[in-house]
């Protein structure tokens, strides 16, 4: 590697980090703007107009704010931790591409490449919780550490199903194929099972327990401040913009435009404001499920992976290679796939949770005729 090839590549990778950090900085605004529509709120008005400078105030709070150092933490761990989370979040845009000429590195093994990168973040949670040597923040990177292992099957589960189904693990290989109709025409259940195995894996509300402020009063990050705080920040919010995009290039055609009336640059702005479009809907779904839906408790989280989502992902498997096998019609695949996300939706309204069973004591009251109060019925 010559030193020409290392300064295109930092300029490259400086390039992404700033892109990275500007859809970071709009996020948070769209989040908290979107949350106060929901909400019937104003949301941030104060700094710029309608509040649109609130992000880069935060910004510069956290980067200037005193960085605390708790003396029985493990220093050398605790520090490390914020770019354990974060470096994982950058690396995974290598080969993520925002239209056809526009990616860094457009690799064959593309999804064996997310697939693999995407489990580290949790050796960040994990290494934050044992270094800040809290009870709680301990709790919360054990919490993080099973619930992403947990997910990660169902997660790795449909994406193998989609690369089944085109025959391929190139990203670019797989919006190509989806010029005539989105993958989600044909697996509606592999969308359900990625978005909510997604969900999971960024710790996004209603699988938020492993830094539930109410529970773990922060989990993880609860002994960091400052900038080392912001770091976590921007990984979570880069990993947020990560899942949306996978999810456009994945089920949804990418940045296939229909009858693209350009060629050169101005297809590629063109394509690349496509994808981000369709990415910025992906995002606002995210949100609007935050606002909507309540946390789920730990037994719950865990039962709705592992009873639910992981045969899900497998018969999803199943059911497509028996489809490509005998080479049955692709609408035969839409149609167990329908049938099955039906099922999945009834048993979630028929079961919501595990069982609670509520102990109470019933009081009788004793006349004074000296009649005896009826024996108490036992819990089953």
């Amino acid at each position: 590697m010559t030193l020409t090839d290392v300064f295109v590549y930092s300029l490259g990778a400086a390039g992404l980090f700033g892109f990275l950090s500007v859809v970071v900085l709009i996020l948070t605004y769209a989040e908290r703007k979107v949350l106060a529509r929901i909400q019937q709120r104003l949301g941030p008005m104060r700094v710029g107009i309608y509040g649109i400078l609130q992000p880069v105030a935060d910004a510069i709070k956290l980067m200037t704010k005193e960085d605390i150092l708790p003396s029985w933490a493990d220093r050398p761990v605790y520090w490390v931790a914020p770019m354990a989370v974060l470096l994982p979040a950058i690396m995974l845009w290598v080969t993520i591409p925002m239209a056809r000429d526009l990616v860094l590195r457009n690799l064959d093994l593309g999804l064996f490449y997310i697939s693999a990168i995407s489990v580290l973040s949790v050796m960040g949670l994990l290494m934050a919780g044992w270094g800040s040597a809290n009870k709680y923040a301990m709790l919360g990177g054990l919490r993080a550490a099973g619930q992403l292992i947990s997910y990660e099957i169902p997660f790795i589960m449909s994406i193998l199903a989609v690369a089944m189904l085109v025959q391929s693990l190139n990203l670019i290989t797989i919006v190509d194929s989806q010029n005539h109709f989105a993958n989600v025409l044909i697996q509606p259940l592999g969308l359900f099972i990625f978005i909510a195995a997604a969900l999971a894996e960024l710790g996004r509300t209603p699988f938020d327990i492993h830094h539930a402020e109410s529970e773990v009063v922060g989990g993880p990050f609860v002994e960091y401040s400052g900038a080392h705080w912001a770091v976590f920040f921007l990984g979570e919010y880069i990993n947020t913009f990560t899942m949306a995009a996978l999810t456009v290039l994945l089920f949804f055609g990418g940045w296939s435009w229909p009858a693209m009336p350009f060629e050169g640059a101005a297809n590629s702005g063109l394509s690349f404001a496509w994808f981000l479009a369709k990415t910025a809907v992906v995002i606002y779904v995210i949100f609007w499920i935050r606002a909507t839906y309540p946390r789920l408790r730990i037994d719950q989280l865990m039962s709705f992976g592992w009873k639910l989502l992981v045969p899900l992902s497998f018969i999803n498997i199943v059911i497509t290679a028996i489809v490509l096998f005998y080479g049955w019609p692709l609408w035969s695949l839409t149609a167990l796939s329908l049938l099955l996300l039906g099922g999945t939706f009834y048993l979630i309204v028929k079961n919501p949770g595990t069982r609670m069973e509520r102990h109470t004591v019933t009081v009788h009251e004793i006349r004074a005729t000296g009649s005896k109060p009826p024996a108490e019925q036992p819990q089953g």
